[in-house]
This record gives structure tokens, sequence and C-alpha cells, in this order.
């Protein structure tokens, strides 16, 4: 899945396409190469030596020999690059430098307020990213891009927080440039719920092309992939579900201004609200999932009855989107089961049997490391892109001119 933005005024370098084949990590022959794409096996070469002196690609073992000299066999240098990705939380950030399948060489986290605004938590980013770097034993030169996601509305073309409700003056800060002085690479930025999809997606369904991955957290937003590819909407912000109001609701207020938003009736922090109400001590997601483990009645009532809520607003989701499979994520998913059986009996009851007869709604495999395993996808599809390939290429031909 592919989700960038475009160059526009470039010509094609040609080793694009043929990076693009490769990106698949399977070694093939410079004759192989050639039958497949249909050009002349000096033409591979002169490409094949092209993605060579950018690292991205190199000689494995040599194929098996049917006789005479054997073939030498070309393949991705996964680990000759990475990029950083970066998972920014209401109170956690969480960082790591991967290659370029995506395997995470080096991790952190921290935890720290987005409140803080953007000065404070970006340079923790900048430390623990050129940290990360350096235990990594890579320098800035091997860093391809940067992915990042917020707990907020982003738009995606600039990359900078649009109005986000919890986040006191990020509104409109130029993200990427703030990085980019520091790391000199791409740095794209995508609300955390979308990154989130996309690491769900590459973990667990790499070969589902309709999903949606639902967060619920402190807020709940859901990530939609169709066709296999992200969907953004018109200004950034499709699959704000958390803003739906749940038909039952009791007048309860929400922060966008609102009444009975399903945010403000089914988040973690509304549900440790109604536990509280009845004597208990909860404010916050971490409560509501502790008091769940620890076998409060009252906690699994309140867990299920959330679910439910959430799953009145994906029932219209299903009718609408017609996903495959639905993956609940977020610290509410760790109450399991009895969040996600609420989900399910209001589904699978308001959808028509042709929109669930296929359908699975399911826990999150990659829990909280979703957002930067996203993240750092994010990051690779845009540097592995047939654009920043031909870009690349036509600064060595620039340098060699020069």
């Amino acid at each position: 899945m592919s989700d960038i933005s475009s160059f526009n005024g470039l010509g094609t370098s040609g080793a694009s396409e043929l990076f693009q084949i490769l990106r698949d990590g399977r070694p093939r022959t410079r004759t192989e190469l050639a039958e497949q794409m249909g050009l002349a096996r000096s033409t591979i070469t002169l490409r094949i030596e092209a993605l060579m002196e950018l690292g991205l690609v190199g000689f494995v073992d040599d194929a098996v020999s049917t006789g005479g000299r054997p073939s030498s066999r070309i393949a991705l240098k996964a680990g000759s690059k990475v990029v950083l990705g970066v998972d920014i939380g209401a109170s956690h950030l969480r960082v790591a430098v991967t290659d370029l399948t995506g395997h995470r060489l080096r991790e952190t986290a921290r935890t720290i307020e987005v409140s803080q605004g953007p000065d404070v938590v970006l340079e923790a980013v900048v430390e623990l990213g050129s940290e990360l770097l350096h235990d990594s034993g890579r320098a800035i030169r091997d860093l391809l891009a940067i992915g990042i996601g917020l707990p907020g509305p982003v738009e995606h073309r600039t990359g900078r927080p649009i109005n986000p409700p919890i986040m006191p003056g990020w509104n409109g800060f130029d993200v990427p440039g703030h990085l980019q002085a520091h790391f000199h690479v791409p740095v794209l930025v995508d609300n955390d719920v979308n990154i989130m999809a996309l690491g769900e997606r590459n973990v667990a369904w790499p070969n589902v092309d309709n999903l949606i991955f639902v967060k619920v957290a402190t807020g709940i937003g859901a990530g939609i992939v169709s066709s296999g590819m992200l969907q953004r909407g018109a200004d950034g912000v499709a699959g704000d579900i958390g803003h739906i109001r749940v038909h039952d609701g009791t007048g309860v207020p929400c922060h966008c201004g609102n009444k009975d938003c399903l945010e403000a009736v089914a988040s973690g922090p509304a549900v440790a609200s109604k536990l509280r109400a009845l004597g208990m001590e909860a404010s916050t997601s971490e409560d509501v999932v502790r008091l769940v483990g620890a076998g409060s009645t009252e906690a699994v009532h309140a867990v299920r009855q959330a679910g439910r809520d959430v799953g009145e607003v994906l029932s219209a989701c299903v009718s609408l989107i017609n996903p495959s499979v639905i993956i609940i994520g977020g610290s509410m998913a760790l109450t399991g089961e009895h969040f996600i059986a609420g989900i399910r009996e209001v589904v699978y009851s308001r959808t028509i049997p042709l929109a669930t007869q296929h359908l699975q709604i399911v826990q999150s495999s990659s829990g909280l490391d979703a957002g930067v395993l996203g993240a750092s996808m994010l990051a690779i599809h845009h540097a592995m892109s047939p654009q920043r390939i031909d870009a690349m290429v036509l600064g060595l031909s620039g340098a060699a001119a020069g």
C-alpha cells in the first residue's frame, strides 16, 4: 500500500520501476529482471548499478547453476538504510529505528504529555531519535525518512495539526519543518489512528484490502483502508467516528461542544467516570482495564455497554464501507473479550447478513506497538516510492555532472 504525495516535474530514471520489483526481497538474476521488464540486460545492468550506488540493492549468494558460470542474484538490502517511526500519544512517546522492511532495530519510549506543546515534545523526538541512530550504529546519512503519528486531526499534505482538541499549542505547527531542520530528510505526519491502521495491516493483514482499525482509549477514532488504500477524505478527517452521536446517550457533554458523542460515552475516561460515580477509584483507561482484570462486575458491565455503543456506530460504518475485518486497538482493547463482545453483539444484529457473513471483529495483534509500526511504514512507503527513488537517482546524475 503506497499512500504518498506525488512529486511534480521529475522525469523517470527507469531504476525506480526496477526497484519496485525488488522491494519484495526476493533475489533475482539480471536475466530474470530483463525478461520480467522486457528490457535488454545492458539496460538492466545500468539501472542496477544506480540502485547499488544508492545502497538500496546488492548481490546475494550465487544462484543454483545449471552448468557453466553461476548467475549473480540481486536483492533489496533491507538493512542498508533506515527510517524513524514516531508515535506521539496523549501521554506517551514511542520512537523506533527500523530497516526498509519495517523490522525494528532499536526502540525506546518515554512518558510525556502532548499538552506540553510541540517544542518540548519534538525536542524529545530529536533526542530519542538521535540516540537510537547512534545506538544502532547508524549515521544521519543512513536515514531516509521519518513517519509520525499525532493524536489529533492532521492536514496530511502539510503535516500540520488542525485544531487538535487535546494538543494546546499545536494548531498549525510546522512539525515536518521542525524535524527536518535536525535530520534533513522527508517527514511524513498523519493522525495516530491512520498510522495504527497501516501498522496493523502490515503486521497481521497484508492481504486484506478492506479493513477498519478502531482505537478506543482517551479518544476514539478509526483508520479506514479501502481497496488497499488508506482513506483520509477531503480534509483528512475520514474515520473521526468519535464525534458521531450515540442515540441512547444521557446528554453527556463532549469537548467538541456537542452532547452524547461516542467519545464522551464510550472512551476509557468516559467509562472510568461511570465507575467513579459508583464509588470506584477510576479516572483512566488503565484503571478500567485494572478493574476488569480484578473481576469487578460493575467494570465488566460498563465495558460491555461501551462496546455496544461503539458497535452502534460501527454497524453504520459496516453498511457504508463493507470491510472484511474490524480491528479493535487502543488501551480499552486490553479489557479483552468483554469489550469486543459488546461490539460484536450490536454489529452482527444491526447489519444485514450479506455485510457480516465474512466479517471478522478482532483485537489488535500488535497492541500498543501499532502506532510506531505504522509510523515506520508511513516513512517506508514514502522513502521507497517511485517518485523518491527517481529523485535519488536523478540526484546521483546531478552530482556526477557537477
